[in-house]
């Protein structure tokens, strides 16, 4: 009786091993799932969109097998984002590259959320650019340039170095010249360059939405009327036009621009079309009661953003940490001419070899930071406006000043 108990029990071993064996096999450890495709859109400024390109298919090499990925690149100004974007925040994109100045009403609006790898991030980057992409000393954006401000170009075959010291005598260089010196008036964004070192000011209130401004002060060594004639005496010279950055970029290229006030985004076209005879500075003085005042400048630093509403957030803030880190910025630099927040690529011999940068760190001496609330534009591009055609209405200059300060400092 044990013996045929021991081979019934043989026998019943031998049946489960078999039935085991006809299951299906269990997948080994090392076998991956199958990758899914992500779909990414991205929002970026149109000149990029070449270099975004090439950065979307080094991302997609480094995470290859992990994803597949579905790229849509829409041109969109860094200088409008904010409201594009909140005109349609749940529909808009995962990633998107703006302007420094937007990022508190973005999160205040719930368009960002604070970034988890803040100490990489800020310690990759100058402190000034940790300090433009943060919230009360939170990190909400990944720095992606600290070069979002202007300066000087300049033909070297029209100018001396003394000239370009003087706006004034820039104006009247290139009109013996048969050319221009350009500066866009329409955007209150480089007007600031005839307020901002007069003892003037203007600035955003702790609301976070009204601003204060004194630009029709008549008190103090310069008045606003100072600032009003110096800028009517710069029109009226047949050297000087007020004209938009592509304007000026095409002026260049077709010769009939001897200097303008821009920024580094243009540097690689400037240098294609001077070749040798293409030249930086920080900007001059201009005339002003009869004294020499230093233009001033606005400053800042691009940003890259991820939406908080991204269905692909991950993945997003891996996009914009792609894009932002120090080959990004490197690769950017070389491509676009645009200045790094990242310091291993600032500290680079071909960023510190540049022209134009040189020029824009001459220029940070006599700049700030731009904030300001969204009722400054408008009523200072209307003012400069009306000054680059002369005035022709002839309206007193004191009551333009005092509309100005009106608009700019409504709630």
């Amino acid at each position: 009786m044990v013996r045929k108990s021991f081979f019934l029990l043989a026998a019943s071993m031998l049946l489960l091993l078999t039935a085991c064996t006809s299951r299906e096999p269990l997948p080994q450890e090392d076998e991956q799932p199958a990758s899914r495709t992500v779909a990414l859109t991205v929002w970026g400024a149109q000149e990029d969109e070449e270099l975004l390109r090439e950065l979307f298919a080094s991302f997609q090499k480094q995470y290859a097998g992990q994803a597949d990925f579905e790229f849509t690149y829409q041109a969109q100004s860094e200088s409008g984002c904010k409201d594009a974007l909140l005109a349609d925040l749940e529909g808009g994109p995962d990633v998107f590259a703006f302007a420094d100045d937007q990022l508190a009403a973005l999160a205040a609006a719930g368009a960002l959320v604070p970034l988890e790898d803040t100490a990489g991030i800020s310690g990759a980057n100058l402190p000034a650019a940790v300090e433009a992409a943060s919230v009360d000393g939170t990190l909400y954006a990944y720095p992606l340039t600290a070069d979002n401000g202007y300066f000087l170009y300049y033909n070297k075959a029209y100018f001396t170095e003394e000239d370009v010291q003087s706006f004034n005598r820039l104006v009247e260089a290139a009109a013996e010249a048969g050319r221009v010196v350009t500066m866009d008036w329409s955007s209150a964004w480089y007007v600031y360059a005839f307020f901002g070192n007069t003892g003037m000011e203007v600035k955003i209130n702790d609301d976070g939405i009204t601003n204060t401004c004194t630009w029709n002060s008549t008190e103090g060594p310069i008045h606003g009327v100072d600032v009003a004639q110096a800028m009517l005496d710069i029109a009226a010279s047949p050297g000087f036009a007020n004209l938009p950055d592509t304007e000026f970029l095409a002026g260049v290229q077709d010769g009939s621009v001897a200097a303008g006030v821009s920024g580094v985004w243009n540097a690689v076209a400037v240098e294609e079309a001077w070749g040798e005879n293409a030249g930086a500075a920080k900007l001059p003085t201009f005339d002003c009661a009869g004294q020499q005042i230093q233009m001033a400048s606005f400053s800042g630093c691009k940003l890259i953003g991820v939406n908080a509403y991204s269905s692909e957030a991950e993945w997003a803030a891996r996009l914009a940490e792609w894009i932002t880190n120090e080959n990004g910025q490197a690769r950017r630099f070389a491509v676009r001419g645009q200045g790094p927040s990242n310091i291993h690529a600032a500290n680079s011999p071909e960023v510190q070899g540049s022209p134009a940068i040189a020029a824009l760190l001459a220029q940070s001496e006599f700049s700030q930071l731009q904030r300001v609330g969204g009722k400054f534009w408008d009523p200072v591009s209307e003012f400069a406006g009306n000054m680059a055609l002369g005035n022709p209405s002839g309206g007193p200059l004191q009551a333009q000043l005092d509309k100005l300060v009106e608009g700019v400092t409504a709630r």
